[in-house]
Parts: C-alpha cells; structure tokens; sequence
C-alpha cells in the first residue's frame, strides 16, 4: 500500500506541480519518506502536506521539498549546508544529489533521530552537527550551496559570506502568509544576486530575529 502512495505521490503530485528535473524525481523515488516520520503517520506519509515531527517542527510536504531540490540545482561534485535536519529526509534527498552534505539541527532529539535515519537508509555523506544556526553556522571552508528548511525574514549576511564565489544560498524569505523561494547568487567577493523562484509558506526559523543584515 505504502508502495503505491509513494508512487503516486510522484506521478499524481510532484511531477504535475512542474518538478520535472530527472536527478530531483530519482531521489524522491530512492528515499522511502515513511522511514523519516513516526509510525502514527504512515498513512499520511505520502500526501500533499507537512507532517509534525515532534517538538513543534514538520516535515514540509513532497511538493514543496521536490520544488526547493529543484530551484536549488544541487550537483554531485557540490558541498551543501543545510540549516534544519528535521528527521533527516529532506538531508537524505540532498544526500543523493551533492558529494557531501552538512546539516544543522537545534534541537538535539530530532538531530539524534536523522543520525539513527540516516544510517538505516545507508547514507553516509553526511555529517551531522547541533547548535542553533539562526544567524550563521562557522564553517572550515566556503561552501557551494547553502539551503534552509525554516523561513527568515531577514537572511544572514554571515550565510552570505560562507558561500563560494559562483555559489548560492536557497532561503525562504518573508513573514505569514507572504513569503517567496530566493535563490542568492554570489558572483564575486562582494556581489550577489537574487532570483525570486516561487511563492510558499514554511514555519519560520527557530530563534531568527530581524537584525542589521542583509535584506532582500
């Protein structure tokens, strides 16, 4: 039964929403999303919508994630940053896409969880890390694609500087009802731009408050 929603949640949902990218549907079909959500929920597992996950975070619905994959092109020589590991499947689809992700989760049970996930789908180019990445995450090196699963309403300047020159960050940007997928480009040491992909509602960043940062 599972089986057949899986399917279907590919045929009848994603691939009609316009995620027609070839790499992005393989990794949807690969990473079996009843395996990252509680045992309660498996008959929702595959429907259109986000699913609770404990500690008042959700996993986002099989459209919205297949769409964000999309707009974030993630290519398999590129390192990710990922700001929200969840249980760990939107890590697990990423995980399929990039030569190695790093994810950050606040709340240390769910990061414990994506690490026990993880493992039994046989994923193993990621590294897992705790700790509040609200504001900026430090890093060893500049990274090629950083991505977010929460919404902010004013993106980091210190996520902008983590990137590469050439890569990007992937943010949802706004406040309730109003806010839209940005892909930030940088192109040089002090140059980025700022593409408007679509429009879509996530829960807000834990702990991110508008400060003096870089505002789109």
């Amino acid at each position: 039964m599972l089986e057949n929603a899986h399917f279907n949640m590919l045929e009848q949902q994603v691939r009609p929403s316009d995620v027609l990218d070839s790499r992005v549907l393989i990794a949807l079909q690969e990473i079996v999303r009843a395996e990252f959500i509680d045992a309660e929920f498996h008959g929702l597992a595959y429907a259109d919508t986000d699913l609770p996950i404990g500690f008042g975070q959700v996993i986002l619905s099989p459209v919205v994630l297949g769409r964000l994959l999309q707009a974030a092109n993630v290519q398999a020589h590129e390192c990710v940053l990922e700001i929200g590991t969840g249980t760990g499947y939107f890590t697990a689809l990423l995980a399929q896409l990039a030569q190695h992700v790093t994810s950050v989760e606040v709340v240390p049970e769910l990061s414990a969880l994506a690490v026990d996930n993880l493992a039994k789908a046989n994923i193993d180019n990621v590294t897992l890390q705790v700790g509040d990445a609200s504001n900026g995450w430090a890093l060893a090196d500049r990274i090629d694609v950083i991505i977010s699963t929460a919404a902010f309403v004013i993106v980091p300047e210190d996520y902008l500087q983590s990137l590469t020159v050439g890569g990007r960050m992937l943010a949802v940007v706004g406040e309730e009802n109003m806010m839209e997928v940005k892909i930030i480009h940088r192109v040089s040491e002090r140059e980025w731009q700022t593409e408007s992909v679509f429009e879509t509602v996530i829960p807000a960043m834990i702990n991110a408050e508008p400060d003096e940062q870089f505002k789109f």
